[in-house]
C-alpha cells in the first residue's frame, strides 16, 4: 500500500468512527425523546352523583412517565385544579360540589412538550318532584 492509500484508509476510518457517533447520540442516553399524547390514552368518564357531588374519573396511559399536567378549568375558563403527575397508569376520581343545576367542566391533559387532549362536559341537574294522593 502506497502512502495515498494509507491516508484515504486512515481518512475514511476517522469519518465512518465519527459518523457512528454522531448516529448514536440520535437515540442515545443524551437524546430528548418528544413523544406526543394521542385520544386513545386519555379517557374521562362521568361515574355519576352523590347528594353532595357529581363525580368523574380521569385515566391517562403514560407509558413513558414523562411528567404530565392535569388542568380542570370551571364554566368560565377559570382554572380550578392543576397538578402535575408522572404515572404511567394515572388515574384519579375529580368530584364537583352537587350545588349548580348546570356545570361544564373542561379537563386537560397537557404533556411536556405542549401536547394536550381536552374533554369538555355539560351537565345538566334536573330535579323532579312526585306527589302522591292516597283516598282514605
Amino acid at each position: 500500500m502506497n502512502t495515498k492509500q494509507v491516508i484515504a484508509a486512515a481518512f475514511t476510518a476517522v469519518v465512518v468512527l465519527f459518523s457512528n457517533a454522531a448516529s448514536a447520540n440520535e437515540g442515545g442516553i443524551n437524546s430528548k425523546k418528544t413523544s406526543s399524547v394521542t385520544e386513545e390514552q386519555v379517557n374521562v368518564k362521568y361515574q355519576g352523583t352523590t347528594e353532595n357531588n357529581i363525580i368523574f374519573r380521569v385515566e391517562f396511559e403514560n407509558p413513558t412517565s414523562e411528567k404530565f399536567s392535569l388542568i380542570i378549568k370551571n364554566d368560565n375558563g377559570d382554572v380550578v385544579y392543576h397538578q402535575q403527575f408522572t404515572d404511567a397508569h394515572f388515574s384519579k376520581s375529580v368530584f364537583f360540589q352537587n350545588t349548580d343545576a348546570q356545570i361544564h367542566p373542561t379537563f386537560i391533559i397537557r404533556t411536556g412538550n405542549n401536547n394536550e387532549i381536552v374533554r369538555q362536559f355539560a351537565v345538566n341537574r334536573t330535579l323532579t318532584e312526585s306527589t302522591v294522593v292516597t283516598r282514605l
